[in-house]
C-alpha cells in the first residue's frame, strides 16, 4: 500500500476493545506492515481525548486506557509537520467546500498531499475524500 493517513476515530477503533471493527483492524495492520502512517499534529490530542472519553463513559477502565496510550505512543506514524501552517488555507479551504470541521479537514489535506489512502470511519470525511479522489482503506 502506498502512503497512509490514519485519523482518530479509526485510530480509536483498533485502541478500543468495542470498537474493533474490521475495516479499523485492517488499518492497524497496513500500519504494521510497514506501511508509511502520516497524522496531522493534532491527532495525538483528538485520540488520546477519545480514549480519556471512553474511560470517562465507563466503556474502558484506567488499566485499559493507560495500554490504550502506551499502544498510541508505540504507533509507527510521522506528525506532519505542515499541517499546522497549512490550517488557515487549504484546510479552511476543505472544511468549507465539504461542510468539514476543521479537524476531519485536516485529515484530508494531508491525505490530498501525500497522495495517501485515507483510513476513517467518518462519513462526511470519506465521502469527501472521496469526492477529491483520495482512496479510503475499507
Amino acid at each position: 500500500m502506498k502512503a497512509l493517513v490514519i485519523d482518530a476515530s479509526t485510530a480509536l477503533g483498533f485502541l478500543l476493545k468495542d470498537e474493533q471493527a474490521a475495516s479499523n483492524m485492517k488499518a492497524l495492520k497496513a500500519m504494521e506492515q510497514d506501511s508509511t502512517t502520516y497524522v496531522p499534529t493534532h491527532w495525538w490530542l483528538e485520540t488520546a481525548n477519545g480514549l480519556l472519553t471512553a474511560e470517562r463513559r465507563k466503556r474502558a477502565s484506567q488499566a485499559e486506557i493507560t495500554e490504550a496510550l502506551q499502544l498510541l505512543q508505540a504507533l509507527p506514524v510521522i506528525t506532519d509537520d505542515e499541517t499546522a501552517q497549512r490550517s488557515g488555507s487549504e484546510t479552511m479551504a476543505l472544511a468549507r467546500q465539504y461542510a468539514l470541521t476543521g479537524y476531519d479537514a485536516a485529515y484530508l489535506e494531508l491525505a490530498i498531499r501525500r497522495n495517501a489512502v485515507l483510513a476513517t470511519t467518518d462519513r462526511a470525511l470519506a465521502v469527501a475524500a472521496t469526492g477529491v479522489g483520495i482512496s479510503i482503506l475499507s
